[in-house]
């Protein structure tokens, strides 16, 4: 189908309500089809549980809620998924794009209470800064599903995400969504419960559209292009005679504003071309549609290329200091152990020795002094005294 003449019946068919476009995207396995269609209300999304996943390429449907707002549902295949190549997250982008051509009123992260959010999950999210840019966390909302599970247990999602099994990751997220969360339980058959979780998530939405000036996501370059084709549109459909709408000059001017001069020269030169001349131009301008997303999904490539090789290597890099520290913390558990056997075996060596010195201090005969009854009475030895010697004779 003609890519420009989608964009005049959207911009000139009148719509009655509200109109508000959601894409799903998140890991496969965690129920983004199944979410789908609970926002639906009908089974349009194929869901299933299966290891190959089920999304194969960007979907739109759309429903009307009972208060008449016009809810276009996007599914998106694997937009986060580590394992997909980044040539055909490139090529889904660029139609994701395609499809919300009036813009993005709120992205739907779907995580699943069933699967642990890991830090290589947190960085896919993350990497959607990369592929639009920073303001796209503006317009994430954070849809849980599982909501069966934790009734079964009994347990509320405030109560799972504030106890201490909560991840870091997980946690960076939701402050990333200023903690804009839902539950979903897709499997309940409960119309009543249906109806308000899909009330809830749509609160959400709105809040978010508030707090963003109104104004839905929209991807520059692809805005830029779709206004340029649409004024020129308009003027080729006034130019023939077998339009049957008028476009008022007032209209032509809000658009016109909103163009380069290159470009409003361009407009005023086309009515003077023929009828020929206008499905050249037609033609280059599907081609140049065409060349514009080609080079959005070019793009998208190139900065996922360079996102996931950076993410590898600071994963790498985590890897490695995560390792160094285990190894690091390893050797002083090692340390440690030696330090308190060493000192365990000083212990007992104390201890033992403790023991020998009291059990030879009581085996040991205790030291006594006694004197006998008599003594025996010493003989007295006569000491022999010298006779006088005669006086010295004088001659």
């Amino acid at each position: 189908m003609d890519a420009s003449s989608i964009d005049v019946e959207r911009e000139l068919t009148p719509i009655s309500g509200v109109v508000r476009t959601v894409v799903l995207v998140g890991r496969k396995g965690n129920g983004k089809s199944a979410t789908g269609n609970s926002i639906l209300g009908t089974k349009a999304l194929k869901s299933r549980r299966s290891s190959a996943g089920v999304t194969s390429t960007c979907k739109l449907e759309r429903t009307v809620t009972s208060d008449g707002q016009i809810i276009n549902v996007i599914d998106t295949p694997g937009l986060i998924d580590s394992s997909v190549e980044s040539e055909y997250i490139g090529n889904e982008i660029a139609r994701c794009v395609d499809l919300a051509k009036d813009g993005i009123h709120a992205v739907l992260v779907v995580l699943s209470v069933r699967n642990r959010f890991t830090k290589e999950e947190e960085a896919a999210i993350l990497s959607l800064q990369t592929i639009f840019n920073s303001k796209i966390t503006d317009y994430m909302i954070v849809v849980f599903t599982g909501g069966d599970e934790l009734e079964d247990n009994e347990e509320t999602l405030e109560g799972y995400l504030g106890g201490g099994g909560c991840p870091e990751p997980l946690k960076n997220i939701l402050n990333l969504c200023r903690n804009r969360r839902v539950l979903f339980d897709n499997k309940t058959n409960d119309k009543t419960k249906k109806a308000e979780q899909v009330s809830e998530l749509l609160s959400l939405v709105n809040m978010v559209i508030a707090q963003n000036g109104g104004q839905p996501y929209t991807y520059e370059w692809f805005t830029e292009l779709k206004v340029s084709l649409f004024v020129h549109i308009l003027y080729q459909l006034q130019c023939t005679q077998s339009f049957p709408i008028k476009i008022s000059d007032k209209n032509f001017l809000i658009c016109k504003k909103r163009l380069r001069s290159s470009h409003q020269k361009e407009i005023e030169s086309l009515k003077e071309k023929s009828n020929t001349e206008i499905s050249e131009l037609k033609e280059n301008m599907k081609r140049s549609y065409d060349d514009q997303l080609k080079r959005i999904s070019d793009m998208v490539e190139l900065k996922l290329t360079q996102t996931t090789t950076r993410l590898q290597r600071q994963l790498a890099e985590e890897q490695a200091a995560r390792l160094k520290a285990a190894e690091n913390a390893q050797i002083a558990q090692e340390k440690s152990n030696d330090e308190i056997r060493k000192l365990k075996e000083n212990l007992e060596s104390a201890k033992r020795e403790t023991e020998e010195l009291h059990k030879n201090k009581a085996n040991k005969t205790p030291f006594s002094f006694s004197l006998p009854l008599s003594l025996p009475i010493p003989i007295p030895i006569p000491i022999p005294i010298p006779s006088p010697r005669p006086p010295c004779c004088i001659l």
